[in-house]
Formats: C-alpha cells, sequence, structure tokens
C-alpha cells in the first residue's frame, strides 16, 4: 500500500522584527545550523525556505552553516525554496519590484548552495491575484500557499466558521481549528490540503493550513493558548497524524503540516510578542529542538513517507478558485492590509512610493543603469515588512525602522547618480534627489522621537 507523504518546511527570515543585528549569527547558529544538524542525522528530509539576504548573510557570518544546507541538498535531504530577496509583504509593494527581489534571490541562492529553486515561497502569505504570474514570471515552477485563505474564500465556511477579516486585526490563528472542524468530512475541500493544485496560470500550488502548523508551533513551544491548564502534549500530535493518514487516502497525496519559522527550532522567536504581547524576542528554547524530532519521529511512526516539496508535483490537480482568494489578506487568517496600516507604514510607504516613481521616471529617460539598479535594491530594502510590523501595542524594532530609513537614503543617492551620469540632473520635474531628501529626513525625525515596544 503506498505510504502517505509528509512534507515539513521550515522557513528563515533574519530580518525579523526585533532581532537584533548583533543577535543574527546567534540565530544562525542556534537555530538553522541545529535544524540541519538534526536533518542530518536522521532518516527524514526536509523542504527549507529562506530570503535571499538571509542566505547571504548566513554565507558571509556563518559559511559552515552553509555548508551543511549544501550538503543536505547534495544528499537530497533538503530542497532549497525561496521568497524575494527582502522580506515584504508583496501584496502591498509594486510587481516590479517584488519579480526583481525575487530574481535576484534565486540568483544568491545559485550562487551560494549551487542550485537554483524550483518552488517559491510568499513571506506571510499575503494575497493580492498578481501573485502567482511574478512567481511564474520569475521562472519557479510551484508556490506554497496558505489552505486557509483559500478555504476562506468559499462563502459557506466563512459563515461557518464565523471568521471575519478586517485590517485592523493581527490574526484568527488560534480559532482557525474552526475551518478543520467544517471540512473535516467534506472532500470536496479537503483535497486542496492533500493535493498539488495548478492555477488558471499553470503555476503548481502546494498548500499549508494553520490547522496542523498552529498545533505543532504550540508544542515546540511547550506554552498553552490561555485556554488550557496543560500544554499540547505528544498524544494530541499522533491523533493530527492519524486523522490526516485517512482522509489523505481518501482524498490525495500526501500533506505540509508545518510550513513556519525556522526560528521557533531553537529559539522563541516572536511567540510572545506575537500570542502575549510581552517583550520577549528570540530567547533560547533548547526543548524545542528535541520538540522537533519527536515530531518527525510521530510521523515517521505513523506510516508517512518523507517528501520534498518538487516530490509532489506531478499529479496536480485543477484549481479554479485561486482568483477567488480575497486581495488583501495573509495568513493566520489576517490581512496583508494590516501590515500596510500600522503607522509606520502610513509614514513610510507614501514615501517608498515616490523614490519607486522616481526610478521609474528617471530610467524612462535615462535607460537602464547600474546605479538605479542599486536604487531599486535599496528601496526594496527599504520596504522590508518587519520594519513595520507588528501595530499597537507591540511595534517594530528602533533599528528596523532605522534600517529602512538608511535604505531610502541610500536609494535616493543612487537615483541621484543615475541623472548626474544620465546628463538629467538639470530636469527635476522627473525627480528631486534635494526636496526627497528632505521628505526622509521629516519622517526620519518623527519615527526617531516614537518610543518603541521593549525599549525601557
Amino acid at each position: 500500500m503506498k505510504k502517505p507523504k509528509i512534507i515539513f518546511l521550515p522557513h528563515a527570515n533574519i530580518q525579523y522584527s526585533q532581532l537584533k543585528p548583533e543577535r543574527r549569527y546567534w540565530v544562525m547558529k542556534n537555530c538553522y545550523e541545529k535544524l540541519f544538524d538534526l536533518v542530518a542525522e536522521t532518516d527524514c528530509k526536509i523542504g527549507f525556505e529562506a530570503s535571499g539576504i538571509t542566505i547571504e548573510e548566513t554565507a558571509k557570518q556563518a559559511p559552515e552553516v552553509i555548508e551543511k544546507l549544501k550538503g543536505l541538498i547534495r544528499a537530497g535531504k533538503l530542497e532549497p525554496v525561496c521568497s524575494p530577496y527582502i522580506h515584504f509583504m508583496l501584496a502591498n509593494i509594486p510587481p516590479q519590484l517584488c519579480l526583481g527581489s525575487l530574481k535576484h534571490s534565486m540568483d544568491v541562492w545559485e550562487k551560494y548552495t549551487g542550485v537554483r529553486p524550483k518552488i517559491g515561497w510568499n513571506p506571510e502569505c499575503g494575497w493580492a491575484g498578481y501573485i502567482p504570474d511574478v512567481y511564474k514570471e520569475a521562472g519557479l515552477e510551484a508556490l506554497i500557499m496558505d489552505a486557509d485563505s483559500l478555504l476562506l474564500s468559499f462563502g459557506d465556511i466563512r459563515k461557518a466558521t464565523g471568521l471575519k477579516f478586517d485590517v485592523a486585526g493581527h490574526s484568527n490563528k488560534n480559532h482557525l481549528f474552526k475551518i478543520e472542524e467544517y471540512i473535516k468530512d467534506k472532500p470536496e475541500f479537503l483535497k486542496f490540503i492533500t493535493n498539488t493544485s495548478t492555477a488558471p496560470n499553470g503555476l503548481k500550488l502546494i498548500f499549508r493550513s494553520d490547522c496542523m502548523a498552529n498545533l505543532l508551533l504550540w508544542y515546540l513551544m511547550g506554552a498553552t493558548e490561555g485556554m488550557r491548564e496543560e500544554p499540547i502534549n505528544m498524544d494530541e500530535i499522533k491523533v493530527m497524524f492519524e486523522k490526516w493518514k485517512q482522509r489523505i487516502a481518501d482524498t490525495g497525496e500526501y500533506i505540509m503540516p508545518y510550513a513556519e519559522d525556522a526560528e521557533y527550532i531553537g529559539s522563541s522567536a516572536y511567540f510572545y510578542v506575537k500570542q502575549f504581547n510581552q517583550a520577549r524576542f528570540f530567547e533560547e528554547e533548547p526543548q524545542s529542538i528535541a520538540r522537533f524530532k519527536e515530531i518527525l519521529d510521530a510521523a515517521a511512526q505513523a506510516g508517512y513517507e518523507f517528501a520534498l516539496p518538487g516530490e509532489v508535483l506531478g499529479n496536480a490537480i485543477e484549481n479554479p478558485y485561486v482568483d477567488n482568494i480575497e486581495n488583501g489578506v495573509a495568513w493566520h487568517g489576517g490581512t496583508a492590509k494590516a501590515w500596510a496600516n500600522t503607522k509606520y507604514s502610513r509614514i513610510m510607504d507614501p514615501v517608498c512610493l515616490s523614490i519607486f516613481n522616481g526610478i521609474e521616471a528617471v530610467k524612462k529617460a535615462v535607460g537602464e543603469s547600474p546605479e538605479l539598479d542599486s536604487a531599486m535594491k535599496c528601496l526594496a530594502s527599504a520596504w522590508v515588512s518587519d520594519s513595520r510590523w507588528p501595530p499597537e501595542p507591540t511595534s517594530p524594532g528602533r533599528f528596523n525602522v532605522r534600517e529602512s530609513l538608511d535604505d531610502m537614503y541610500a536609494a535616493n543617492d543612487r537615483i541621484r547618480e543615475a541623472m548626474e551620469k544620465g546628463g538629467v540632473s538639470d530636469k527635476r520635474g522627473l525627480y528631486s534627489p534635494e526636496l526627497m531628501y528632505t521628505q526622509i529626513k521629516a519622517i526620519d525625525e518623527l519615527l526617531m522621537s516614537e518610543k518603541y515596544f521593549g525599549e525601557d
């Protein structure tokens, strides 16, 4: 009898909100490296997603960690999955910028690992209708998707769960179990979680869901949800695997139960900020590594076969409902538009958009140039999502916002250089670097006068 497949996909983001630059090396060693060691020591195989800057910074600061990553790729135990070079909310920025950053990320992966990814990840699963086209145009074969966003696009599921999207909402993560309760005996919905889909444009889609991932995350952290006295135990994990094994037998081929942050394997990452509004960031969580191994062992004991994402692309079903996913939603039952509605976004995004328009205007006048390419990369970095999140009463770190402001200054300088080299410095109707400098400086003074979450 054919074994059900199971895919684990930890994903890494070294630009995390509140992860200070001086603490990033610790995450590389305490999370990424220990994950790679665990995979090397077991019979499992996994997908591993990382932004381009995460791969590049790890290669510079901890090359031995990249060597372990390369070794797992060569051994067929790990498949690279890439997101854009910068961790940003794709639904909130111009598609051209998304495409350029995604291609840059694929180049970086290939440079440092020797392999060009064929599977893509969309940060925070923030949604806009153009996203499948961006990933296909970048040359990727498949995209990891959020099943909950798809399922909530069906009116009867939305009504049955009572979940509502709101730009002020952080997430509905701990309530998404209601989706599973509704679809548990409905193969017409379960099939989207247990099979690869094909989007209308031909891109393959692999769906993850919080109905499994959230349970595993709380188990990794050994924490309670505030509604129970004891943390989630391994027996609950085993029951989950058994339930989904039967659902796979009835409707499909595999499940992807863990597509969550790699930083939760070895640290508390953002858990206490997100769940409890506590100023606790990236604390050491050594038991989470042992618990992740317990999860892998439980999957094997339940009769699952470990699979790489690229190994489940063959028998895809048609999915005509992708275009029904609501523009502006994100994973965890939250919204990408919530990221665009924090006070940091409302202050920084208009300035970023002005710089973007300036790059495009100057490009029309002088053509492509290294300076404008550099300006676009700086601008992409300024648009990083983690300088805009989370909303009050919490906040990004001061340093997260500082990095975005510095990137805006750098982008503005590169546009000035492009105008000088292109002989259009006097054509300030295209763009005025001098005036834009004052605009950046104005929001710099405003944002740096703020008090940030966790500061005494």
